[in-house]
């Protein structure tokens, strides 16, 4: 169960069997916030295939499920907010991945938290130079948590 006080809140639309601890959720996105948006509040909702294809469908026009979708909040001019947004993480897609791209399940789970957070503090990968960027930074971050490089296999 969440905790209220904290400002990332986890929300579990499916049965979490498999997926990582709330705690573990909470570490990574606060990884990828250090020093870039320390106290910003946001929710994480881990979700089924037919959620994600549905929000993927809404808002990007693509009708596949898909492994997260960031949501940036965007205040009204002048408003002040501690809000950043919302992660949407679709479980059954990232446990799927790791074992095609034959990656350890909780490192892959990981690499989609910190993804869906920098897509929230602005990092993207809509051209060549951002992509890079955006994939340096995640693999710093996750070298701190002791994962591989999320994209040595597709460089070999």
């Amino acid at each position: 169960m969440s905790d209220a006080s904290d400002p990332i809140d986890i929300q579990f639309a499916i049965t979490p069997d498999g997926v990582p601890a709330e705690e573990r959720l909470r570490h990574w996105v606060r990884l990828a916030l250090a020093g870039r948006a320390d106290n910003a509040e946001l929710s994480v909702r881990v979700v089924d295939e037919a959620e994600i294809t549905a929000l993927n469908h809404q808002y990007r026009g693509k009708d596949y499920p898909t492994n997260v979708l960031s949501f940036p909040y965007e205040a009204m001019p002048g408003v002040q907010s501690a809000l950043l947004g919302d992660i949407v993480i679709c479980a059954p897609v990232v446990a799927r991945e790791a074992v095609e791209q034959d990656k350890p399940v909780e490192s892959h789970w990981a690499h989609m938290a910190i993804h869906g957070a920098l897509h929230l503090l602005g990092h993207d990968h809509q051209d060549a130079a951002q992509a890079q960027r955006m994939e340096r930074l995640e693999t710093q971050l996750l070298e701190q948590l002791g994962f591989p490089d999320p994209y040595r296999s597709r460089d070999a």
